[in-house]
């Protein structure tokens, strides 16, 4: 997919209040200034949505990068062209070159827009959305908030969050269970009882 450059003159866009982290840059892809990334998601279309990636610097386990390290990240960059390869994504984007320019942001953190993602098929959602919703039994008993979601390969499964680890409950987010899910109200339904 190939996606116009961002005419140049115009102003910085400021970070978005929906960013969304979405991958991060691994390393150079060749000579020429394209970046190799590797996507948090299996359908990584939220990379491919945005012209604009916003930048982060790394955050290395346990070490504090130094002010000058941490601003020798751009702000965002601006998506020329951005393919998948193998399993992962390569992408040129403007103001890198040469391999060495693209060397240096090895390690970045990447986020976009959640309002730049493509639209979601009917019955299927973002984790980004789920993640906060409250979930409830069908005899309207709350069981938990979504605090994250687990990947096991059929399926995914719902992670609810509980006063104490031990009381944590794991849903499968599945047709089977799952009843309904309500954006507008911030609720999703399950067949699951406060005992399971």
């Amino acid at each position: 997919m190939t996606t116009a450059p961002v005419p140049t003159g115009t102003i910085d866009p400021a970070w978005p209040e929906d960013a969304v982290e979405i991958g991060r840059i691994l390393d150079a892809w060749g000579v020429k200034g394209w970046l190799r990334v590797q996507p948090f998601a299996s359908d990584p279309q939220a990379l491919f949505s945005s012209r604009r990636w916003f930048v982060k610097p790394p955050e290395p386990q346990g070490i504090k990068l130094p002010a000058t390290a941490a601003a020798a990240f751009p702000p965002f960059l601006k998506v020329v062209q951005v393919k998948e390869h193998g399993d992962g994504v390569v992408a040129q984007v403007a103001d890198v070159a040469d391999r060495t320019g693209a060397e240096a942001l090895r390690g970045a953190r990447l986020f976009v827009s959640r309002a730049s993602f493509p639209t979601a098929e009917k019955d299927e959602y973002y984790w980004v959305d789920l993640i906060g919703m409250t979930v409830v039994n069908r005899e309207g008993q709350t069981l938990g908030t979504v605090a994250g979601l687990i990947d096991t390969g059929p399926h995914s499964v719902l992670r609810l969050a509980a006063p104490t680890p031990a009381e944590e409950r794991l849903i499968p987010f599945v047709g089977a269970y799952v009843d309904d899910v309500s954006m507008a109200e911030r609720r999703i339904t399950v067949d699951w009882g406060l005992d399971y």
